[in-house]
């Protein structure tokens, strides 16, 4: 099943039998979903070698019967909408640039039928920032040299016997992780095998004593904060 497919199957969902009668001329729903789509496929810019970013604030704009139209459907159009955006970007590997925000207004100097998308910049919005991710919880890579390791002078203290109290630390610049091995007792693995130094991409996973460990680079919002 093609995606546009799934926008249509999604749709339906929304656009059931009480309001038929509402969209048998002006815009349709499956027409807005379809150029939500073409803005994010258009804007969406490559930052580095793993991250794909689009941008993450949507304004359609309808002329004022349709706009009319489509307020009647509430929440379960905007529900839908934002449910399938969320599954486009996954499926073409897409970062939003914070979180995600659809919002209609009327336009009078659009026809009916016509509909009108804007979004918003990526460059203005957007950074990056390695992290390390233990049990769930992310840490984040604030300084270019962190150590991880049992002791309390560890930046990323990890309560594992198994580990040295100084085990190991990560390089980061702003754009590329290295992982080093420390001399620690028990060693760093990666893929099972121990390591001394690698370099880190998005998604490594490495072992220290008994615990796992996963480096990422994720995009931070305007504030600072990182999704």
């Amino acid at each position: 099943m093609g995606l546009l497919d799934s926008f249509e199957k999604g749709l339906e969902r929304a656009v059931n039998s009480a309001f038929a009668k509402t969209f048998r001329s002006g815009i349709q729903p499956v027409e807005i979903a379809s150029a939500l789509r073409r803005e994010a496929d258009t804007n969406a810019a490559v930052v580095s070698r793993d991250r794909i970013i689009t941008p993450s604030d949507y304004l359609v704009r309808l002329s004022p019967d349709d706009h009319e139209r489509m307020r009647t459907l509430g929440r379960a159009l905007h529900e839908e909408l934002f449910a399938l955006m969320t599954t486009h970007a996954r499926a073409q590997g897409y970062s939003f640039a914070g979180p995600l925000h659809i919002s209609m207004e009327a336009d009078e100097s659009l026809a009916t039928g016509i509909v009108r998308v804007n979004c918003s910049s990526v460059e203005s919005t957007v950074d990056w920032q390695g992290v390390v991710e233990i049990d769930g919880r992310r840490h984040p890579l604030t300084s270019a040299r962190t150590v991880i390791g049992r002791g309390g002078d560890a930046d990323i203290t990890i309560s594992d016997a198994g580990s040295s109290r100084r085990h190991a630390e990560i390089l980061w610049d702003g754009e590329r992780g290295m992982l080093r091995d420390l001399g620690s007792t028990n060693g760093t693995k990666v893929d099972g095998q121990k390591i001394r130094e690698t370099a880190l991409t998005p998604g490594t996973s490495f072992t220290i004593g008994r615990t796992e460990l996963t480096f990422d680079v994720v995009p931070v919002n305007s504030e600072g904060t990182a999704r």
